[in-house]
């Protein structure tokens, strides 16, 4: 009975420190999340959105507006004049779109942003279904009624 004890203990040691290991590396994955969740997405031409409204023109003639915010948080109005709000990140130069209003969306939509970036910059991209969109950064925030 005695070698069965023996047996065991190097599995409860194999387990113990598998469990630590475990802990370990969830504690540091999380401490990562933390750190990233803090950091403010910056860059010098999205800074001009601040305060403004991305504009997406889609071949039809409608609209959607997004509000960006220096927080890493986003608003707007989808082409059928819905509230739409989310998060958005940089990725490269790409500004990186994350819905989670109305309807969370598992995917994000990321699409360049002009290095000038100013007011009046005119550039085009593809909406998440590959329809062509012409984006423009238009000055001021206007909020439907």
């Amino acid at each position: 009975m005695n070698g069965v004890m023996r047996n065991k203990a190097p599995a409860r040691r194999e387990r113990a420190l598998f469990t630590f290991r475990l802990i370990l590396g969830a504690q540091v994955a999380f401490a990562a999340l933390n750190a990233q969740a803090g950091e403010k997405p910056q860059s010098k031409s999205v800074a001009a959105a601040f305060g403004n409204t991305v504009v997406s023109t889609y071949p039809d003639g409608r609209t959607q507006r997004i509000w960006l915010k220096e927080d890493g948080s986003f608003r707007g109005l989808s082409r059928r004049g819905n509230p739409i709000a989310g998060a958005w990140t940089l990725k490269g130069e790409q500004v990186c779109l994350k819905q989670s209003r109305p309807v969370p969306l598992p995917i994000s939509y990321c699409t360049d942003f002009p290095a000038s970036g100013g007011l009046g910059s005119e550039w085009t991209s593809k909406d998440l279904r590959g329809t062509p969109i012409r984006l423009s950064l238009q000055k001021g925030v206007e909020l439907p009624n």
